[in-house]
């Protein structure tokens, strides 16, 4: 009779343990997590981090300096597919993110780390490889900046936080 109860409750502790896991995956499935806004780490299960120093993914913009209040154009591009990414711009003085995104390609969405829209991820988990954004830089003064992303390449392997050249903020509002 014992062992007539134990296969059951084997059975019950794995559909549980199997649908913990699969709801976790999916939710990744639709953008980063809020607690991926500081360090930009995935929290996968079991992720395997890559050297950010890569040939495979550049971040960059074509303007090496911008007046506060200006617009930026941000380009992603990767020699490899991928799912997923999170795209801040951060002060270089001191690591904050800043500004807003204003254009976002099709398979993004717009996250609120620290302000409304200044965080970009994946919405879906559609390979990707070229990426255009549009940043907002504030109205007020706020030094240099660079953009950084994270790239999921799959789920147990990822990029964090590849840096863009710095761009150099000129004048005063």
């Amino acid at each position: 009779m014992e062992d007539g109860r134990r296969a059951p409750i084997a059975m019950v502790g794995w559909a549980c343990t199997t649908l913990c896991l699969v709801s976790y995956a999916s939710a990744f499935s639709h953008g980063a997590s809020l607690s991926a806004c500081t360090d930009m780490t995935p929290r996968h299960l079991r992720v395997q981090l890559h050297n950010p120093n890569n040939n495979y993914i550049t971040v960059h913009t074509n303007m090496s300096f911008y007046f506060p209040g200006d617009k930026v154009p941000v380009t992603v591009r990767s020699t490899q597919d991928f799912m997923g990414f999170l795209l801040q711009a951060r002060k270089v003085s001191n690591d904050e993110i800043a500004g807003t995104f204003i254009f976002i390609p099709p398979g993004s969405k717009l996250l609120t780390c620290f302000e409304d829209g200044d965080t970009v991820t994946h919405s879906d988990k559609s390979l990707k490889r070229n990426l255009s954004f549009v940043w907002k830089a504030p109205d007020q003064p706020i030094g240099d900046i660079k953009f950084f992303i994270s790239i999921v390449q799959s789920y147990f392997v990822y990029w964090a936080k590849i840096e863009s050249a710095i761009v150099a903020q000129r004048g005063q509002n």
